[in-house]
């Protein structure tokens, strides 16, 4: 009732102020109609208190404006009775009922907006009438039935807007006559047969066409030269017969047009060389189709900011200017022969599966050389979409936060993987995670897995990897956490997508809160999935179905709280028969029985030996926490070697000396049984703080496993030996390549290797089970394999701490030059303090320069007040590295200079984390805002007694990490 009485007060306010003028006042029949209309709400409005009597001012259009008032009732059809009445806006309430055909009376209203309601029936053929109509907007309803054909007379209308209803039948040919149209809109529909060739020939006032999802069929008709006004045509999901995209489909330059996306049109045939024509063109979507040929060279000629060419048959090449390119491109799935790069991601061109496989089955291509799988397969995954690692009900769910955006491949070290791509057709479009704030889950156990989410606006797609051929348990966990429940228009949201599990369509237009019978409750889609190949695909499509603008614009798209993937038949210790058949159980052979003797003899010896090492050498406890703790236990397994084939490997300790340090000396070893050369770590016997070096690099390095940290393969503790064994890096640190001469690195490796070091850092810093504090970051700690892909090494002064304690260690280690100005005052190392150092390489990188070189004058002698000066002084340009001769991507100059001296930006609560370090270097957020002077340093914390003297400060001669 109360909700009534609002309407109704708030009807009369607004139309009476906007209809008198100076000493006017309201007739005596529309105050009779406002009356009736109070009586329909149920408001009780005293007729002697007559708010619309007073003098006043106003000369506004007569209106009726009541947006997203959360209004509840039906549409009043008494406000046909107000003569003045020329528009009516109720967008985004909770009106029900029918459009009153009353309405149609109103012959001098001009726009109707209704857009996100409850609203039911057919468009009443009365409202045909209204001939000054110009706006007709009914999105976002429960409207059904046929469009009448009488539409066609009203010949004023500009904007008709029909999306997210359930209209059925065909456009009707009347509609030819809209020759005033600029917006049309039938997104989410029922409708049938083909689209009317009409629309791309009369319409020529056309701004802006919408048809995702609406039922209708192709081919996609001619669109003509006189659509010059086109801005956006936006159509996906077509039903039918396919469209030869080689044909003259669009004969027109479309001067305006910003966005052409032709998603799942059935088209075929070549990307037209004209396309190229298409100048203003900001977003491109042709995904999921079945294009072929080569993408034409001309399409260089366009100044997106979005490309999506995925889901198509194109082969030969990708093209250079794609792989150049620092704007979003999606190649993924489709068939090139080339793809010019090794990685399923370079820059912001997603790749993933672009090359042709035979059957399409195996691992693809891009990730053979960085998924390494074991001789155990992988029995379980289980990821929090959108979240942090929890454990819930005992099973720990691993964390899968990291931003995905238009076009986007995003690899775990633990195989598995995601590609998102599209992008949300609003300007205000949400994040791709989501997060419960205020709101409550309905959910009965469970909750913190359904507080996050991942969405995509197009296509989602989960892999993993390693698995074992047999079938599968998938259990999809879903929550609708951007509807509500309640009277509101927020809860009038309709999510739809469909949901694929190894290719196969497994749910048609599946809708969360309906599944799990409203909002905030959580529902769990179990399926079976066969595993043939060792890789399971889980995809997340949307395909034009439900709201996109409830409660505001953008809200649509696949979204999923969590995955679970299991093996039903592993047990742990399990080991499956013999594949060539069973039979009766065979005696122990003495072979067997003499191995399993030798076995416990060897096991007896080791024990004695160990406890007689530990004995005679007395390692520290620190050394024997880490070898024999169950947190070495739980890391990942290393190979144990013996000092006989340590011997063996570096010629009895006399071969090639790769580097040598305060803490031990790195030598050049071969192991024969893998048939390549390794790096081998020889710990100083004197040095107590060689052993809390190798303590610590066990204990991270072997629970660690990243494409961008250095490898440790194996370790060996034996008579006092302390020794580690790596994957040799054939190009050396990259200390050496920048300030050694050894090799000129040119701008295209030395920014890789920056988003390389990034990619290691954000791995050490959020995703592991402890943050990893590396605490000595330094340009001879980056090592350089045969390809210059960058790994970080060296994990000495590292230290393990928990996420939740602040990521903070108080023993003071570092290198002078690139210790944080905190850490230096307080001892205090944190991921700020890790920036920082990180900062300092960047600099170091793009100037050619060390941290700090005396030989420089005292203004310039520190390289991060040197570049700050230069920043200030707007000659940021000058301080890039001579040796290249200018022969730089200048945009990626600027950003990593500015990102640099961001991340020594002298107060740590100012500079960046490294995950917005990388949204900057993938042009994903943009540039920081710097002050033009360094500021002075701040500090939280005076110096501490708790720096060890045995942990030097500035380890400038701490041992070169091993090549």
């Amino acid at each position: 009732m109360f909700i009534h009485r609002l309407l109704f007060a708030s009807i009369f306010i607004v139309y009476c102020l906007t209809t008198l003028t100076n000493g006017a006042t309201l007739p005596d029949y529309e105050v009779k109609a406002l009356h009736l209309i109070s009586s329909i709400l149920g408001a009780d409005w005293n007729s002697i208190i007559d708010p619309c009597s007073r003098d006043n001012s106003w000369t506004l259009d007569p209106v009726i404006f009541l947006k997203e008032q959360n209004l509840s009732g039906t549409l009043p059809p008494n406000l046909a009775s107000l003569s003045y009445l020329q528009q009516i806006d109720l967008t985004r309430n909770y009106l029900s009922g029918p459009i009153p055909p009353e309405w149609g009376s109103s012959t001098r209203l001009v726009r109707i907006s209704l857009l996100g309601n409850r609203l039911t029936g057919s468009i009443p053929v009365e409202l045909t009438n209204l001939r000054n109509l110009t706006f007709l907007i009914l999105d976002n309803n429960g409207l059904s039935g046929t469009l009448p054909e009488a539409l066609g007379n009203l010949s004023k209308i500009e904007r008709l807007h029909l999306s997210s209803n359930y209209f059925t039948g065909k456009i009707p040919e009347t509609f030819a006559s809209l020759t005033s149209l600029k917006e049309f809109r039938i997104s989410d529909n029922n409708f049938s047969g083909q689209i009317p060739d009409f629309i791309f020939r009369n319409w020529t006032n056309l701004e802006q066409i919408y048809m995702e999802g609406s039922g209708l069929s192709g081919p996609i008709p001619s669109i003509n030269a006189t659509l010059e006004n086109l801005e956006y045509i936006i159509i996906s999901d077509l039903n039918g017969a396919e469209t030869n995209f080689t044909q003259p489909l669009i004969n027109a330059s479309l001067p305006k047009l910003k966005r052409l996306m032709m998603r799942s049109c059935n088209l075929i045939g070549e990307i037209p060389a004209s396309f190229g024509t298409f100048t203003s063109i900001k977003i491109l979507d042709l995904s999921f189709n079945r294009l072929s040929g080569k993408i034409p060279d001309e399409l260089s000629n366009l100044d997106f900011d979005n490309m999506f060419l995925n889901g198509n048959n194109f082969n030969g090449s990708v093209p250079q200017w794609i792989l150049d390119t620092r704007e979003k491109v999606d190649l993924s799935y489709n068939n090139f022969t080339n793809t010019g790069v090794s990685d399923c991601r370079l820059n912001s061109v997603n790749l993933f599966s672009s090359i042709a496989r035979v059957n399409n089955t195996g691992i693809v291509p891009c990730l053979r050389s960085l998924i390494s799988c074991t001789s155990e397969p992988l029995h379980f995954v289980h990821i929090n979409c959108g979240g942090r690692k929890i454990t819930v009900n005992g099973i720990t769910y691993e964390a899968d936060f990291d931003p995905a955006g238009p076009s986007k491949f995003y690899r775990s070290i633990t195989n598995w993987a995601f590609s998102s791509t599209g992008i949300f057709l609003s300007d205000d479009r949400p994040d791709d995670i989501l997060y419960l704030e205020s709101r409550q889950l309905s959910s009965n156990g469970g909750n913190e897995l359904y507080t996050d989410a991942r969405v995509s606006p197009s296509s989602l797609t989960y892999y993993a990897f390693c698995l074992a051929n047999a079938t599968y348990n998938v259990s999809l966990h879903f929550a609708e956490i951007q509807f509500t429940n309640g009277e509101t228009y927020s809860s009038l949201g309709r999510r739809m997508f469909d949901i694929y599990i190894q290719g196969e369509r497994r749910k048609q237009d599946f809708n969360i809160e309906e599944a799990a019978g409203g909002a905030g409750l959580s529902r769990v889609e179990r399926f079976n999935a066969n595993v043939t190949d060792g890789t399971l695909e889980i995809h997340f499509r949307w395909a034009g179905k439900g709201t996109t603008s409830v409660p505001e614009r953008g809200i649509y798209g696949p979204l999923i709280s969590g995955i679970s993937i299991f093996n039903p038949v592993f047990k742990p210790g399990y080991k499956p028969p013999s594949q060539s058949g069973s039979g009766p159980p065979s005696k122990i052979s003495t072979a067997a029985m003499a191995g399993i003797v030798a076995g416990a003899t060897f096991a007896t010896l080791l024990i004695v030996g160990i406890f007689w090492w530990n004995c005679c050498y007395k390692l520290d406890d620190e050394i024997s926490d880490v070898l024999f703790g169950d947190e070495f236990q739980n890391g990942m397994e290393l190979r144990k070697f013996s000092l006989v084939q340590i011997a063996k490997m570096t010629n009895n300790f006399n071969g090639e000396k790769l580097g040598e340090g305060g803490f031990g000396v790195v030598y050049k070893g071969y192991l024969k049984d893998l048939d390549t050369y390794v790096a081998v770590k020889r710990i100083s016997k004197a040095s107590k703080q060689g052993i809390k070096e190798y303590a610590s690099e066990v204990k991270i390095i072997s629970r660690s496993r990243h494409k961008n940290l250095v490898k440790l393969i194996g370790q060996c503790h034996e008579k006092g030996e302390l020794i580690l064994v790596y994957e040799l890096m054939a190009n050396g640190s990259l200390d050496s390549h920048l300030f050694k001469g050894k090799t000129l690195l040119t701008w295209e490796v030395r920014f890789k290797i920056v988003q390389d070091l990034a990619s290691a850092l954000f791995y050490l810093h959020e995703e592991g089970d402890h943050c990893v504090l590396h605490r000595d970051i330094k340009a001879s700690n980056i090592m350089l394999d045969s390809s210059f892909n960058a790994k970080l090494g060296d994990f000495g002064l590292a230290r393990l701490v928990d996420h939740a304690k602040a990521s903070q260690t108080t023993h003071l280690a570092g290198t002078m030059g690139y210790l944080a100005p905190e850490c230096v005052s307080s001892g205090k190392a944190s991921k700020e303090s890790d920036v920082y150092s990180f900062g300092v390489v960047a600099l170091e990188i793009a100037c050619g320069r060390r941290s700090i070189e005396p030989k420089y004058e005292e203004s310039q002698a520190s390289l991060v007040a040197w570049v700050w000066s230069a920043y200030g002084s707007q000659r940021l340009p000058d301080v890039a590295d001579p040796k290249l001769c200018m022969n730089f991507d200048a945009k990626q100059m600027e950003c990593l200079l500015m990102v640099g001296l961001w991340c020594v930006h002298p107060d740590q609560h100012l500079r960046p984390s490294i995950r917005q370090t990388i949204q900057v270097f993938n042009f994903e957020a943009p540039l920081p805002k710097l002050p033009g002077r360094r500021p002075n340093p701040t500090y939280d914390a005076q110096i501490t007694s708790e720096i060890e003297a045995s942990e030097p400060c500035f380890s400038s001669t701490s041992i070169t990490v091993p090549r």
